[in-house]
């Protein structure tokens, strides 16, 4: 397995035109179903809130967005909550460290920043600032270190794998597939430099009641202000 640093310098030599080209094979069009942004139902009934990672840049950046949108700046926990991975629920309530940020959802699962027309056409109400994972959905890179949303690929070709998502397949124009090309090689570089920061500064926070969230920019708690070092 290569060093998470190998891995960064291989995002890094992506080509945008080969990614272009593997996204304009596979095909892609957007329905505005509203699939990946809403929970999903797992096999025994049971509904999965929606998951999609952000970088902690990407909360301000949403909470900005809030302000423009809605004339208020949204709060840390309106924008961001503790992935839930690694995270228990003790005798005081959650508890663990977890190591990345999810965008926060609603009470029904889906992401708080999703809205449904009447006729069920969804659409992102801060489109503009949505994180990468969003700008790049149905679409992976295949590298150690990058993350595979929402479930195993389904669709593949060269170092692209794709997800599940109905629009799959659709016609894609050169323009957008190059556009959507360069996001992923943004993201899959992001993550890793992410990963590895992450890495670097680790240090266990068994000090600390509650939730601990680890990102590169430190531990943070779940309101997102940093914790003193130790």
């Amino acid at each position: 397995m290569e060093s998470l640093e190998a891995e960064l310098e291989r995002a890094k030599d992506l080509s945008v035109a080969e990614l272009a080209d593997a996204i304009e094979t596979i095909g892609f069009e957007c329905t505005r179903c509203g699939a990946c942004c809403k929970a999903a139902e797992t096999d025994d009934g049971e509904t999965e809130p929606h998951t999609a990672t952000l970088f902690p840049d990407e909360a301000r950046d949403l909470q900005d967005a809030t302000e423009d949108a809605f004339d208020e700046a949204y709060d840390w926990r309106d924008v961001a909550r503790p992935m839930p991975y690694g995270i228990s629920e003790g005798d005081d309530g959650p508890e663990g460290e977890t190591f990345e940020w999810a965008i926060r959802t609603d009470d029904c699962g889906d992401c708080t920043f999703y809205k449904e027309d009447e006729d069920g056409t969804g659409a992102c109400t801060v489109h503009d600032s949505r994180p990468l994972v969003c700008r790049t959905y149905p679409f992976s890179v295949a590298l150690g270190g990058t993350s595979q949303p929402m479930g195993e690929a389904v669709d593949g070709e060269g170092m692209v794998r794709a997800h599940e998502c109905e629009g799959l397949g659709r016609d894609i124009s050169r323009d957008e597939a190059e556009d959507l090309a360069a996001a992923l090689k943004e993201r899959a570089v992001r993550e890793l430099a992410e990963a590895i920061a992450v890495r670097d500064a680790y240090e266990p926070r068994p000090d600390v009641d509650g939730v601990v969230v680890h990102d590169s920019e430190g531990a943070k708690r779940p309101d997102g202000t940093r914790l003193e070092p130790r």
